[in-house]
């Protein structure tokens, strides 16, 4: 029987789903324990704390018991929960793997998992990703799929549309939005069209998108059901705005899709842009400018996750 993981969680889903992806992938089991600081200024505490190697418990709580072990390791993402993280594994004498790229806190992690576009500098413990983690697990996208399907029916070729919204780092207005749909139109004749947008996205562009006559259409600001697992598993096309890593890394390492970018970013330079340069150019993706490309070179992360646990002695 494997030993279980244990996720130290900051309550963010992107976070922990990263986390759950990293066990998912390993074919780990795992518990989830949620972490937060006692004031503010703890967190500020706890990087002085780091750098002088002391490790504080007192400066956060779990959110519920922590569960029984025993653990096999401690995965943990973000800056909320890689302090607690860290001190927990070593309270426990276990290995920890920090994913996403531990800023500002001491790099002293067994394992590292930091996605390329945000530069990290090399280090023996780093491992570089082309993608942000995303679920692995074939049972996810089955699941999500036949939930589709209640909701449902279609008998041409599909192509997905999947929204985001305005960060640091990119803008969306209805009117630039506009100009994208009326491309991906003009491009998808004789195809079912999919659209779902996320809890990021502008009302004013949600009520856009609902004027345009998708087969399928989901507003997470009226329903949150999530059928994207649904559209990178079925459509031929997805058309992907360029300001969430996590849906277009969702969409290059699923299914067989082309993915093709709809660019919404402000800087050309940012870390988000190098993200979408490096994917275009192993083919991945295809920034759209009104043509289709084949862009569907799907990433596998599987050889360098098991190394990664390979290094830690599990799985």
């Amino acid at each position: 029987m494997n030993v279980p993981l244990l996720i130290i969680g900051d309550g963010k889903a992107g976070h922990v789903n990263q986390s759950k992806a990293f066990c998912d992938s390993l074919g780990q089991p795992f518990m989830v324990a949620e972490v937060a600081y006692r004031a503010r200024y703890c967190k500020a505490l706890a990087y002085l704390a780091d750098r002088c190697r002391l490790r504080l418990s007192g400066l956060y709580r779990f959110t519920a018991p922590l569960p029984a072990g025993p653990f096999a390791a401690v995965v943990c993402t973000g800056s909320t929960a890689f302090y607690p993280g860290k001190v927990t594994a070593r309270r426990l004498g276990i290995p920890v793997v920090a994913i996403l790229n531990p800023k500002g806190w001491c790099h002293d992690f067994d394992v590292i998992l930091a996605p390329a576009f945000d530069n990290p500098r090399p280090r023996p413990n780093l491992v570089t990703l082309p993608v942000n983690l995303t679920s692995v697990n074939p049972a996810f996208y089955e699941v999500g799929v036949a939930a589709f399907r209640e909701r449902h029916t279609w008998e041409k070729p599909p192509v997905g549309v999947i929204i985001g919204g305005p960060n640091d780092f990119a803008e969306m207005t209805a009117g630039s939005m506009r100009i994208h749909l009326d491309r991906v139109f003009a491009a998808t004749e004789g195809f079912e069209r999919w659209v779902t947008t996320s809890r990021r996205t502008p009302p004013e562009v949600e009520a856009l998108v609902d004027s345009y006559p998708f087969d399928y259409k989901l507003l997470f600001s009226q329903n949150s059901f999530n059928p994207i697992p649904a559209f990178v598993s079925l459509c031929q096309r997805l058309f992907v705005s360029a300001d969430s890593t996590g849906m277009i890394s969702e969409a290059v390492t699923r299914g067989s899709a082309a993915v093709e970018i709809l660019m919404n970013l402000r800087d050309p330079a940012s870390k988000f842009a190098r993200f979408v340069h490096n994917l275009e150019t192993a083919g991945a993706v295809h920034v759209f400018d009104g043509a289709c490309t084949a862009a569907n070179t799907k990433i596998d992360l599987a050889p360098t996750l098991r190394a990664v646990a390979t290094r830690l002695g599990i799985g």
